[in-house]
């Protein structure tokens, strides 16, 4: 008999079974083995929700598939599809647990479903866009900061971020996209204020505002994430109105990284669903930098319909519209 339930502490033994055969390492065992342990979470409404969530497939009691998903911070009706555990060829298993976790939010109100795919993983991908009905956008990337040299030591006069700032800042993004991604991408305001419980997620996050001179007028935003505190991924969004210099932004970016670390790896996101993306790419090979990794952004929408009067005939006659109850 096969279930899909919710991972509960209980299933400790299994999932320590199941990612060693995976030849997964521990840390990711312990995220999964700490998601289990969120019992109130679980009972919360969707608008509450915060925290990373995980379900099992089970087979005669063995676990075969695992998904976990997290509601985006500030907007949790966008949910984000984290990881996706199944046995070796058993795509079967991935598309059951897929289709279950839409199925399950989408009934609490989600409205949109995203996954990063690596691009080399074409069966993967073929799952997601095939089997479950998701739409390939466009693409992240990281290029990884070695022996960069910027072509001047001028730093950017950045700030620290605000809640005050989020509107413009979600202005600022949205901006910022190209045109054809902007129903499936675009942010609202609330997805850029500090968390309040920013304590229970899984990442340090650093924010920063530039404004104008004079105009107190918000140009750019930079957020410094990192996992693990050795890794850092530098995301920035920019007003291309705007003269702003890429060497400025990463001298400031990587000056607050070593103010905190002597040792450290730095990764510049590259969003190639952005009006400057061909820019910075320009700018990325300039200073002899490499992609080491390109994501496939996949999206999967639910538009509400809209509400029509029952009961209610329209005859379309020679251009003029009547109404029969």
């Amino acid at each position: 008999m096969t279930i899909i339930r919710r991972l509960n502490c209980f299933d400790a033994p299994k999932i320590k079974k199941m990612i060693a055969y995976l030849g997964s390492n521990e840390k990711i065992s312990s995220a999964i083995l700490a998601e289990a342990f969120y019992s109130v979470h679980a009972i919360l409404p969707l608008k509450y929700k915060f925290l990373p969530e995980s379900y099992i497939l089970l087979e005669n009691n063995e676990i075969l598939g695992l998904i976990s998903i997290i509601p985006t911070s500030g907007n949790p009706y966008k949910i984000n599809i984290t990881r996706l555990i199944f046995k070796q060829n058993m795509y079967d298993i991935g598309k059951q647990l897929v289709e279950f976790v839409i199925a399950r939010y989408g009934a609490k109100g989600a409205v949109s479903f995203r996954v990063l795919v690596d691009q080399s993983h074409d069966e993967l991908l073929d799952l997601f866009l095939n089997g479950c009905g998701f739409r390939h956008c466009s693409y992240e990337n990281l290029w990884k900061l070695d022996n960069y040299k910027p072509l001047t030591e001028n730093i950017a006069s950045f700030r620290y971020c605000q809640n005050s700032d989020a509107k413009y800042i979600a202005r600022l993004y949205n901006y910022e996209l190209k045109n054809l991604y902007k129903p499936s991408l675009e942010r609202i305001k609330t997805e850029y204020l500090e968390p309040v419980f920013a304590g229970f997620t899984n990442f340090y996050k650093n924010r920063y505002v530039l404004e104008e001179s004079n105009r107190h007028k918000i140009i750019a935003y930079l957020s410094i994430t990192t996992t693990d505190n050795f890794n850092f991924i530098i995301d920035m969004s920019l007003n291309d109105a705007f003269t702003i210099s890429y060497d400025e932004v990463l001298n400031f970016a990587l000056s607050q990284i070593k103010s905190r670390k002597s040792k450290f790896c730095a990764f510049l996101k590259h969003r190639q669903y952005t009006n400057n993306a061909d820019d910075m790419e320009k700018y990325l090979h300039e200073r002899n930098l490499n992609c080491i990794q390109t994501q496939c952004v996949l999206v999967k929408d639910f538009y509400k319909q809209v509400k029509q009067v029952e009961k209610t005939l329209q005859l379309f006659q020679f251009g003029e519209i009547s109404s029969t109850n």
